[in-house]
């Protein structure tokens, strides 16, 4: 009998032994895969671009990380083919395509009004160039509202005329596209003011 209770015991020892193997067999698997996967993630976040042939490694980053640069410059974008003009029907249509595909129906509003009232057939008639810059953006990331401010020059046959711009809106985020690569659609647009600030006559006309 002792020996047949030393045997029991002999086994219980080592199907405990054993089973205390297979639990840290699994937690070891575990761990690892657990590990491996973190460094694929990692890696993914990992681009190696070149320079030449010297291999320069960048790091990827979301779209909440570069949010504010990306806003900013699809705002700034938008202003640029909407009110950047020259006496080119080709011209102004093709901007105007690449405008409307960063805003929504309020910026179609905003062209169709000036269209209506022969703005665009005026800058062809008179050969008026327009171009706009842009002197701040102010974004407010939470609410995802935005005010542009900026000045127009607009050069006539015999002056060049300076305005002041002040535009707002709101941010919506949509899937990221050839004609809107930064994802972002400005929505609910509207100028705040444009008025007259300064005007030069020419002196070799």
């Amino acid at each position: 009998m002792a020996v047949l209770k030393n045997v029991e015991n002999k086994i219980k020892l080592v199907m405990i032994v054993s089973s205390l193997f297979l639990v840290g067999c699994v937690i070891v698997s575990l761990g690892s895969i657990i590990i491996a996967k973190g460094m694929v993630d990692e890696a993914h976040k990992k681009v190696y671009v070149l320079d030449g042939t010297v291999p320069i490694l960048v790091k990827q980053t979301t779209q909440e990380e570069t949010f504010d640069v990306e806003a900013k410059s699809d705002i700034e974008m938008f202003h640029q083919f909407f009110f950047t003009l020259a006496p080119d029907d080709k011209y102004i249509q093709y901007t105007m395509k690449k405008a409307m595909y960063l805003v929504d129906e309020t910026g179609l509003a905003q062209y169709n009004a000036l269209k209506e009232k022969g703005f665009y057939n005026n800058i062809i008639g008179t050969s008026t160039i327009c171009s706009i810059y842009c002197d701040s953006i102010k974004l407010n990331t939470d609410s995802l509202t935005f005010t542009y401010y900026g000045r127009q020059r607009i050069e006539r046959r015999t002056s060049i005329l300076m305005r002041q711009l002040i535009t707002a809106g709101k941010l919506r985020r949509v899937p990221r596209t050839e004609n809107n690569p930064h994802g972002i659609l400005i929505t609910n647009w509207r100028t705040l003011k444009n008025q007259d600030l300064e005007e030069t006559k020419k002196s070799d006309y």
